[in-house]
């Protein structure tokens, strides 16, 4: 990864506690490819919608959590359940995201959140 490129490294360590999977990859394919204005616009655009929201990272990553569960994307959900917890949220909090997604997207959802988070608990896997 290209120092040019090191505010997007920043932001993603700040927000998750550390540099999510596939992030330099992110970046050296769009050098390869000479998209790098497109990331660029994608890195800003979260920038400004994520990282300067008014509802603040824990809560962010807890909004995050609960899209994800409904959606059914359990790595992704993972990663913002983990930072969830990394800016402050308690097990009970995620266990009321996963609530609240049984009520709007079906047993599937509180099942995958309830499994996320006994393998995320202090005395899960």
């Amino acid at each position: 990864m290209t120092g040019a490129y090191d505010w997007i490294a920043e932001g993603y360590q700040s927000f998750f506690g550390h540099l999510p999977e596939g992030i330099d990859d992110r970046i050296r394919f769009a050098e390869m490819t000479g998209t790098e204005r497109a990331l660029e616009s994608v890195e800003r655009m979260r920038e400004q919608l994520i990282y300067n929201n008014p509802l603040g990272p824990k809560v962010q990553q807890l909004v995050h959590f609960g899209q994800l569960i409904a959606l059914g994307h359990e790595g992704p959900a993972r990663l913002h359940a983990a930072s969830a917890i990394h800016h402050g949220a308690t097990m009970e909090e995620l266990a009321g995201v996963a609530e609240t997604a049984l009520i709007t997207a079906g047993v599937p959802a509180y099942a995958l959140g309830i499994s996320i988070l006994s393998a995320l608990s202090p005395d899960g896997e």
